[in-house]
């Protein structure tokens, strides 16, 4: 889900109006070998509520890959909501079909409960309940996130509310063929009034999603916990600005009142511009190497009247030139881009997090804070924090682990999909 690593080759929306694949369009889809020939189906199959798919064995998870579909009825059709049956004939759930997809079924509901459309709009008003009523995030921040994919039980969509903008984000055919019934639902709730809407280009050609020629949005601004920041759309990493830190935002500015505080892959400012005017912080500096982000953090710092010190760098070289110039600071905050995007990059990755925490503790007073992340979904919790111990010691340095956070409470976790905690804080002094 996050972060920095989305195709600049986005769409935005400023209306509600959403195109879908014509049947036409359907009917050329070259149907996989599940499809074609599928496995022997048991006794009383006949009597499956149709469209209806058929799995190999028993799974209960959010996400139906090919090898677990054993066969699907000659009725679904992409996009369609299908029953789903396990390998005995029992009922298991509900979830969007598309045959061409790598991920062929994405439940939406398991159990007994068979969903229909009208539940699908349940899940959508539940959702905005629970921000709005339950945590009552506009209370903090004028932006966070709305809808959170598999979390909220609708796979294949996120929507985030930025300021006056309803950031959407489509990964399902199923969700891209419903939008046009919710957008005009989000906006009234929200009180939003344009639509920044993306689809990756590659998603889009597997799903058979068509997207409309659309408008730019123009940069929008709003507060979070007070601090204003603005944001620009087309950057191309995302939206400019991750809700998801917003509490661990909030928690880093109450520990460096009066402080050396730096920001490393400090992006448009978040972590600095909290730790400045929320936390009073003595000194902060940003260094990040997409130039354009360091161009909206100096507006984001021109915006609260405070003086920040901005660096356009690579961390790497950044810190090893600080140890050498004998630098240090108080508190050091490390938010990289996703460093291991594939199980290809998990050698790789896993020694860039090593070095880069390696070479912030290097340049730690005793006793200063390391509040440092990860966003690599492949990358679990217990092997993160052992990879930032093992850089500790390294430099001979002990740490003093305080807290272990993660995405903030409006990107909620569903027991079967745990694929969608992909955000590790580890708060940690260093003796």
């Amino acid at each position: 889900m996050k972060r920095r690593g989305l195709s600049k080759n986005h769409s935005t929306v400023s209306d509600t109006s959403v195109e879908t694949a014509s049947s036409a369009e359907r009917r050329r889809i070259e149907l996989p070998r599940w499809v074609r020939n599928p496995t022997p189906l048991p006794a009383g199959a006949d009597q499956w509520e149709r469209p209806w798919v058929y799995l190999r064995y028993h799974v209960h998870h959010r996400h139906l890959y090919p090898a677990m579909i054993g066969a699907v009825s000659e009725e679904a059709k992409p996009g369609d909501l299908v029953f789903v049956y396990g390998k005995e004939g029992q009922f298991q759930g509900t979830g969007f079909y598309n045959p061409q997809a790598r991920v062929p079924v994405r439940m939406v509901g398991w159990g007994p409960e068979k969903v229909d459309e009208a539940r699908l709009d349940q899940l959508v008003e539940e959702a905005l309940r629970f921000r709005l009523e339950t945590l009552r995030v506009p209370e903090q921040s004028e932006a966070f996130r709305v809808i959170h994919s598999d979390g909220d039980g609708l796979s294949g969509l996120v929507v985030d509310r930025i300021g006056t903008v309803l950031s959407v984000e489509v990964h399902s055919l199923g969700i891209w063929q419903r939008l046009e019934r919710w957008l005009p639902r989000l906006q009234e709730a929200l009180g939003t009034r344009r639509i920044r809407l993306f689809v990756d280009p590659n998603i889009a050609a597997l799903e058979g999603i068509t997207p409309p020629q659309q408008q730019p949005v123009p940069p929008v601004r709003f507060r979070e916990w007070g601090v204003r920041y603005q944001v620009n759309f087309e950057m191309g990493h995302k939206t400019g600005f991750f809700c998801d830190q917003r509490e661990n935002r909030k928690r880093f500015a109450e520990l460096v009142g009066g402080k050396r505080v730096l920001d490393v892959c400090c992006y448009t400012g978040g972590f600095a511009l909290a730790a400045k005017v929320l936390g009073g912080a003595a000194e902060v500096t940003g260094v990040d190497l997409d130039e354009r982000a360091i161009e909206l953090a100096k507006k984001n710092a021109n915006l609260n009247q405070v003086r920040i010190r901005w660096v356009h760098a690579d961390a790497f070289p950044y810190l090893r030139q600080m140890q050498r110039n004998r630098e240090s600071w108080d508190a050091i905050v490390l938010d990289p881009p996703k460093l291991i995007e594939s199980r290809s990059d998990q050698r790789v990755g896993r020694k860039k997090y090593e070095d880069l925490n390696e070479l912030a503790i290097a340049v730690l007073r005793r006793g200063g804070w390391l509040v440092t992340c990860s966003c690599s979904g492949l990358l679990p919790e217990s092997e993160f924090e052992a990879i930032v111990i093992r850089a500790a010691h390294r430099q001979n340095r002990r740490l003093q682990i305080i807290w272990k956070t993660g995405a903030a409470a409006d990107h909620p976790v569903l027991s079967d999909c745990l694929e969608g905690r992909y955000l590790k804080v580890l708060w940690t002094r260093v003796w």
